[in-house]
């Protein structure tokens, strides 16, 4: 079985070629886009094996979207839906700032995943269940889904990640929104949230005090992402600060924190010291916001040690 388990909706994305407002757009590329495809993509190519479930309409995005992920040699967990289409998304072009992203997703294929489609995932083996909240945000049944498949990973010892990955517009409401995502963190052992996360989900923007609200809350090792500057990190080990790695251009910032997902991840994997964790961390970030795609610049692990010892990085 895999090392990672991983579940989501993936998407087929239309990135502009040309900068504007999305509707005069006139040509788009097509690209496989969704926050834990991103990261199940990051961390195969570390060398992990990596399972990912979800639901696809039978349709050809979704064909489209299976030959991607067979194509990175990503094991998959597919229930197919022949009454609801595979979502999509179209994003815009910038120079500077995040792009606008329009989502194609309500009433999708992977909107209906349910609890009886996570029953059928086999955890035999699994070391790590990585989960985000965007999940939990597309219908109840896939919230139902989300907190079963946590349940299931939990009574079989497997660590459990959890990212906020907040997306406000797919909730019925910012009360909704912000209970559940603190639900699912206080029942995962590693979170990674965001610091304007925070300051959304429990008053805060400064790192320490996100973090003791998650640690506060049971999990073993927070890791909070502050762009740029770095990161976060309070463990057993204690609490410190590793500074970022400055891209030498940056392109398109979406997936990013799915990057740095990938280093803390691969990191616990392989044993390493927190700080080497979070540089790797940081270092799969600054790769990733220099190509427009949401994780074709994700780095082999020659790349990435390539990265690291022509960028740099560290602890302070």
């Amino acid at each position: 079985m895999s090392d990672v388990i991983l579940f989501g909706e993936p998407m087929v994305m239309f990135v502009a070629e040309t900068e504007g407002p999305l509707d005069e757009v006139e040509n788009f590329t097509k690209l496989l886009a969704g926050a834990d495809v991103n990261v199940a993509i990051g961390l195969k190519r570390l060398g992990h094996s990596v399972t990912y479930a979800t639901r696809l309409g039978r349709d050809p995005f979704g064909t489209y979207i299976e030959k991607k992920l067979r194509k990175e040699q990503i094991h998959t967990q597919i229930t197919y839906d022949a009454e609801h289409f595979t979502g999509y998304q179209l994003k815009n072009k910038v120079s500077e700032g995040d792009p606008e992203v329009f989502y194609f997703r309500r009433n999708s294929a992977a909107s209906h995943l349910s609890e009886a489609d996570v029953e059928a995932i086999p955890l035999d083996g699994v070391r790590v269940l990585h989960m985000t909240g965007i999940p939990a945000a597309l219908s109840g049944s896939c919230r139902n889904a989300s907190y079963r498949l946590i349940e299931r990973a939990r009574e079989r010892g497997i660590c459990v990640t959890f990212d906020p990955n907040l997306r406000p517009t797919l909730w019925e409401s910012r009360h909704a929104m912000i209970r559940t995502v603190n639900h699912l963190a206080s029942m995962a052992d590693i979170v990674l949230p965001g610091t304007a996360e925070g300051e959304i989900l429990m008053g805060s923007s400064d790192p320490a005090e996100i973090a003791a609200f998650y640690r506060g809350r049971g999990a073993r090792m927070v890791f909070v992402k502050e762009g740029p500057k770095g990161a976060y990190a309070d463990t057993p080990e204690g609490c410190t600060h590793i500074a970022g790695i400055p891209a030498e251009q940056v392109v398109d910032t979406v997936g990013a924190g799915d990057g740095f997902a990938v280093g803390i991840i691969s990191g616990w994997l392989e044993h390493l010291p927190v700080a080497q964790m979070v540089e790797r961390a940081n270092a799969i970030g600054s790769i990733q916001v220099t190509v427009k795609s949401d994780n074709e610049g994700l780095p082999t692990r020659e790349e990435l040690a390539a990265y690291i010892a022509k960028r740099g990085g560290g602890a302070q």
